[in-house]
């Protein structure tokens, strides 16, 4: 099923269930967001994609974005001066990008395509039940590197397999490449698996490099048209 979202393109990944904190100056997201306000948008809801790195936003094709999102719902937004705008919102449901209109309103809008997770095999309690465990060990592994002292959150017993790993990966500091691989990942238990192994990849980091490493979007020029 396609549908259309306004278009926010980023340099940095949004997962379902994570918190995007903006800061809107440039012109047409300025118009996005009072579209938003003024309910001309269902929802308050608006489309995230990450900006490839080193690639400036294309105006008529997909090539210069990863082409799997996260819708965002705007939860607050703080007017400033200059009708600049400081906004949050929540991440919600991914999408498959499919092209994008730049004629139609002001701002980007994109035609996408829903990305639901893909229909899991015959239940298997006892492989969920490891994957489960074995994820959140990783990720107190992680946070007892003693290099990140900060407080953090480890969600409840009764967090939903599906998202665990969003909710475990928005805890943690990871590429944007090793994060957009896990928005795209659409078998919940092969998610799982793989930010495990990204959670003690970086435990390891942080161990033998005594440092805490920034993401690699970090190094790059950025290239968000906002």
């Amino acid at each position: 099923m396609m549908d259309t979202l306004p278009l926010f393109p980023l340099a940095s990944v949004l997962l379902p269930g994570g918190h995007l904190p903006l800061h809107v100056f440039e012109a047409r997201y300025r118009k996005l967001v009072q579209a938003l306000l003024n309910e001309e948008l269902p929802d308050r809801r608006f489309g995230v994609v990450t900006i490839r790195q080193g690639w400036e936003v294309g105006e008529d094709n997909v090539d210069s974005m990863y082409d799997v999102g996260c819708t965002a719902i705007m939860d607050n937004v703080r007017q400033l001066a200059g009708d600049r705008y400081d906004v949050s919102a929540t991440g919600e449901r991914r999408f498959r990008l499919l092209q994008i209109d730049t004629e139609s309103a002001p701002y980007l809008l994109a035609h996408v395509q829903w990305l639901p997770d893909a229909t899991p095999e015959p239940d298997n309690p006892a492989r969920r039940e490891r994957l489960t465990a074995a994820a959140r060990e990783a990720h107190e592994r992680y946070h007892s590197s003693g290099l990140r002292n900060e407080p953090h959150e480890t969600p409840g017993a009764d967090a939903d397999p599906a998202d665990l790993s969003y909710l475990l990966a928005e805890d943690c500091v990871l590429s944007v490449e090793d994060r957009q691989a896990l928005l795209a990942e659409t078998d919940p238990m092969v998610r799982l698996r793989d930010l495990r192994r990204l959670l003690l990849r970086e435990a390891q980091f942080l161990r033998e490099l005594r440092a805490v490493p920034a993401p690699l979007a970090e190094f790059a020029q950025e290239a968000s048209p906002n």
